[in-house]
């Protein structure tokens, strides 16, 4: 199923720690992005802007494959 604006998610672990944006910067993710709701606030191509309102965070873009409904 598509995940669509407005949808609560949260990232996948395997995908975002294996992937090409991860080996490109700090590999050390926050807890925040596995374990808390996020909410997906825009969606442009294959990425998706999540907000993490639990935590006081940016806002960050994830490819749609590495999150999941939550």
């Amino acid at each position: 199923m598509a995940i669509k604006k407005g949808e609560m998610v949260r990232a996948i672990r395997e995908k975002l720690e294996n992937s090409v944006e991860a080996k490109a910067s700090d590999t050390r993710f926050p807890a925040y992005l596995f374990e808390t709701k996020g909410e997906v606030v825009d969606i442009k191509g294959d990425y998706a802007l999540v907000m993490f309102g639990q935590v006081p965070t940016p806002n960050i873009w994830l490819r749609l494959d590495q999150i999941e409904s939550f």
